[in-house]
């Protein structure tokens, strides 16, 4: 074995906090598995403006107690050298999050900071919530979000104005993440790091504030029939105590999800967006003769809505179409303020704000930079993130706008029209916009490196057919965005395409959207592109 990863095999196993990590680190160690140790040691897991993310398991590379705890002992150094002296911290269900959750609260306390805890596992938007209610400098969030039952991730907030930047309660941004990042790289020791056992954790009182201030997005409750699904997350309490408080009828559940369960035994990918995710949601649905599917990712911070069209059958809203919904009621009533969408998303939103004379702002992908934008009175991203109240969750909150469709839902049964009516005011509003996403997943991340660079290399005239009026690299952006990873095309006939690595994924994904008075026109492009997209990313 190559004596300079034994060596850092060896320093990593006299470190580790977790006598179960090192216990697989011994025995690989023992067997000689070279292999399977240079996986779990092929670098620090990276820290980025998504926090942490990644499997379980032993050694740098995975989540496991070690790396939490540096991740917490670099976040400390960040915090003192700009005097930021209380935290915040929530978690979910998932395996391990109550002892990251312990480690991180040992690991500020020790610092001297003020840290409060959240009662229990609670969704995103709660500790998002938090951070301001109690005017934290930071909050940590432990949290894989919609990742598969293996893995586990750590996601940082900041509160108030850093280092120039109105926080307020939401994502770090760069250079906040490279900053904590080079701090993680100087913990030497994590037996060296003080620990104190100092902290406070919160009663349900910061759960009720939440439920008392989400709870006015609908003051007209109606006799709606509503399927909810929690995907195994913890979503559902709270957002029942909402519904509930709001005054509207008693959640039908998902039985067999409602409650958190790490497995995730009936979904292997627990992201409502999966093909076959909302399948048992749309059989209770059917079976309740419902009006209306919500479902909430695991955090419960991204909300998915199901619908029953005119022929009957039951279908899942793009993220496009929400955020054309949701835009489009809430631009109707707004006196001023901005609209604000990630540059992957539909051009919808755009002309709803242009249409009711307010501003709009494009972003790059992530609520972290939507949630920066000034008097924000929407803002969404087509992976079915909303921000519906930017006052209460400066963030992307999938309890309280599944609660503002429910609202739209009841408003649209009482004049005895429904969604799909009010989907169908818009296009011929603004046109069709046809919106799809591609995602290719990989088991070699390397594939999407070579992909990008195979695409900025091999500037293409066509693509599908179709003529390439003009290729974009967002990594040298022309206009004020920052640099990031992707290629934005322009075709004919108002088709455009944008293709970038995911952020917090094994994924490649292409963004294509069509816009045409025709829906019909419309739909038969995208038929058209699909496969050819598809075996260019492959």
């Amino acid at each position: 074995m190559d004596s300079n990863l034994l060596a850092e095999v060896r320093a990593w196993i006299e470190d580790d906090p977790d006598p179960k990590t090192a216990a697989q680190l011994s025995a690989l160690l023992e067997a000689d598995d070279e292999l399977t140790l240079r996986k779990y040691f092929a670098g620090f897991l990276e820290f980025g403006t998504a926090g942490l993310r990644g499997p379980l398991g032993p050694g740098p590379s995975c989540m496991n107690q070690a790396v939490v705890g540096r991740t917490a002992a670099g976040l400390v150094k960040f915090m003192q050298e700009r005097s930021l002296t209380s935290v915040v911290i929530g978690r979910d269900a998932r395996h391990g999050s109550e002892i990251f959750e312990a480690i991180s609260a040992e690991i500020f306390s020790g610092a001297g900071f003020k840290v409060s805890v959240l009662p229990r596992p609670l969704p995103t938007p709660v500790l998002a919530f938090a951070v301001n209610e109690l005017g934290a400098d930071v909050g940590v969030m432990v949290t894989a979000s919609h990742n598969p039952g293996s893995d586990n991730g750590y996601k940082v907030y900041l509160g108030g104005v850093i280092d120039g930047v109105t926080y307020r309660g939401s994502q770090i941004i760069s250079p906040a993440d490279k900053q904590i990042s080079t701090h993680i790289k100087s913990i030497e020791s994590l037996k060296l790091v003080k620990r104190d056992t100092n902290w406070h954790i919160l009663d349900e009182d910061i759960v009720e504030k939440y439920v008392e201030r989400t709870k006015v997005l609908a003051p007209r409750p109606g006799d709606l029939k509503i399927v909810y699904t929690a995907m195994h997350g913890v979503g559902t309490k709270t957002l029942q105590r909402v519904f509930h408080r709001a005054g509207f009828p008693s959640l039908i559940l998902v039985a067999s999800q409602a409650q958190p369960d790490p497995d995730f035994p009936t979904l292997p990918f627990p992201n409502p967006e999966e093909l076959g995710a909302l399948d048992l949601a749309l059989d209770t649905a059917k079976t309740f003769d419902a009006d209306l599917v919500i479902a909430n990712d695991p955090d419960a911070d991204r909300c998915s809505v199901a619908i029953k069209g005119r022929d009957n059958t039951w279908r899942a809203l793009r993220g496009d179409e929400i955020g054309a919904i949701l835009g489009e009621v809430m631009a109707k009533s707004a006196q001023s303020g901005t609209l604000a969408n990630s540059i992957v998303s539909s051009s919808i939103l755009s002309k709803i704000a242009a249409h009711h004379n307010l501003n709009f702002e494009e972003t790059l992908t992530g609520f972290k930079y939507i949630s920066k934008i000034p008097h924000l009175v929407f803002g969404y991203e087509e992976a079915i993130g909303f921000c519906v109240d930017s006052l209460t969750v400066n963030d992307k909150d999938g309890i309280s706008a599944a609660l503002l469709m429910a609202q739209i839902a009841t408003d649209l049964k009482n004049d005895g029209k429904t969604l799909e009516d009010l989907l169908d005011g818009i296009w011929k509003t603004y046109g069709f916009h046809a919106t799809e996403q591609i995602s290719i997943r990989v088991n070699d991340l390397a594939l999407i490196s070579t992909l990008m660079t195979k695409l900025r290399s091999n500037s293409a005239s066509e693509i599908a057919g179709f003529k390439v009026l003009a290729m974009e690299d967002l990594s040298k952006p022309k206009n004020s965005l920052p640099p990031t990873d992707g290629l934005r095309f322009t075709l004919e006939q108002n088709i455009r395409i944008i293709i970038r690595p995911s952020g917090t994924e094994p994924k490649i994904k292409c963004y294509i959207e069509i816009v045409n008075p025709e829906k019909t026109i419309a739909l038969s492009l995208l038929e058209q592109l699909r496969p050819s997209l598809r075996e260019l990313l492959s």
